[in-house]
């Protein structure tokens, strides 16, 4: 989940950032870059980040998500339905990340990223919470890894997951929501949090500024008829 207030301008030059300076303001950057540069060569990490991050561009996040892309550590990309987390209502996804995609140990797949969209899945437990199966967790987990293995029976399913070249992810300008490669809507993926969240704050403060004026305004006019009303 994204942090605001981690000390990045701290950490300015930082030796981790070799993709790029995460913004001081969100951390969802810092944490990638963190967890690549403790990887060994043929090393992997997966963990759960807000789905700001898939769309992300300001900052400079974007360029930082494009040279992890072209670098090719990005492995697969899983859209997590909402109302999984009990302390956040923040949507959010699953990063799979390899340091070497074209290693002996699986397939070949360097020129290639996975996109898993399981908004639809889960159940709900009570109005706020939704949980996944076992079950839906072993068709996440079987389609990542029969995709990854030599001998695996993975195929594209409409809906629900795609094995797309980085073509064509470049040509969707290095976005990685899940629903744009699947074939489902991806309104939801678009939803950037902490952009939606500093717009509103801007329009917010904007509003208080004119009550002010406004309230002034009110007031001298209150003043005029008072005087007015004195000299009669």
């Amino acid at each position: 989940m994204p942090d605001s207030d981690w000390s990045g301008d701290l950490l300015r030059k930082d030796g981790r950032w070799k993709y790029g300076t995460p913004p001081t303001g969100n951390a969802n950057y810092a944490w990638i870059q963190h967890f690549i540069y403790h990887l060994s060569p043929s090393g992997q990490a997966g963990f759960v980040l807000a789905k700001g991050a898939l769309t992300s561009k300001s900052s400079g996040e974007g360029e930082i998500r494009k040279e992890l892309i072209e670098a090719r550590l990005v492995d697969c990309i899983v859209n997590l339905p909402a109302k999984l987390f009990l302390n956040t209502q923040i949507p959010a996804s699953l990063w799979f990340l390899s340091r070497n995609k074209e290693n002996g140990k699986f397939r070949n797949r360097i020129d290639e990223i996975l996109f898993i969209d399981a908004r639809n899945m889960g159940h709900l437990i009570n109005r706020r919470t939704r949980e996944l199966s076992q079950e839906d967790i072993q068709t996440i987990a079987g389609t990542y890894h029969n995709w990854r293995n030599p001998d695996g029976n993975y195929e594209d399913i409409k809906g629900f997951c795609n094995s797309a070249p980085i073509e064509r992810v470049r040509e969707l300008d290095y976005v990685l929501t899940p629903g744009r490669y699947v074939g489902l809507p991806d309104d939801e993926d678009d939803f950037d949090f902490a952009e939606r969240f500093t717009k509103l704050k801007k329009e917010f403060e904007e509003q208080l500024k004119e009550e002010e004026r406004l309230n002034a305004l009110i007031l001298e006019n209150l003043a005029r008829v008072v005087v007015n009303n004195g000299k009669d």
